[in-house]
This record gives C-alpha cells, sequence and structure tokens, in this order.
C-alpha cells in the first residue's frame, strides 16, 4: 500500500496537511497530529500496517496494542477518503 501520487503533505508547526492535486482523487484538506503523520510519512513508500506499526514502536516509547490501533484507525480513515493506493 502507498499513498497516492497526487496527495502532496505539508508539515508546519508540528501538524501536517495534506491536499491532492486532482480533485478526481480527493477534494479538501486532511490535516494531521503527530501520530498520523508519522503514519502518513511513512505510506510516502511502498509499506504495509505491520512494517508502519515496527516503525512507530521502534520510535516511540508506547506499547504495541496502541500504535496497532492508531495504525489501523489512520489507515482506515485513509482508506475511505481513498487516498491510498493498495
Amino acid at each position: 500500500m502507498k499513498l497516492k501520487k497526487e496527495m502532496l503533505t505539508h508539515t508546519m508547526d508540528g501538524s501536517q496537511v495534506m491536499v491532492s492535486t486532482d480533485k478526481d482523487v480527493f477534494s479538501g484538506i486532511v490535516t494531521s497530529n503527530k501520530t498520523a503523520a508519522f503514519i502518513v510519512d511513512c505510506l510516502k513508500d511502498e509499506t504495509t500496517p505491520d512494517a508502519i506499526k515496527k516503525a512507530m514502536f521502534d520510535k516511540y516509547d508506547a506499547p504495541m496494542e496502541m500504535i496497532s490501533e492508531d495504525v489501523d484507525e489512520v489507515i482506515s480513515k485513509l482508506r475511505s477518503i481513498g487516498v491510498i493506493d493498495e
């Protein structure tokens, strides 16, 4: 899975903003907190949910159960707006 190539991100003041260059892919703005931004950044390259979870576990001091729930929730939301290529 990977973030669609039409999606651009920009991080400022600790928040990430994501927009599409193609209104047929997504029309609107997505704002992400630090956790969601990390997941979105991982999705800029081909990856899997398990690889994202491992990367978060290696970087942050958080229980794997919490990380797993966060990753699954963010991926689910990104899928629901159609910005992930599977």
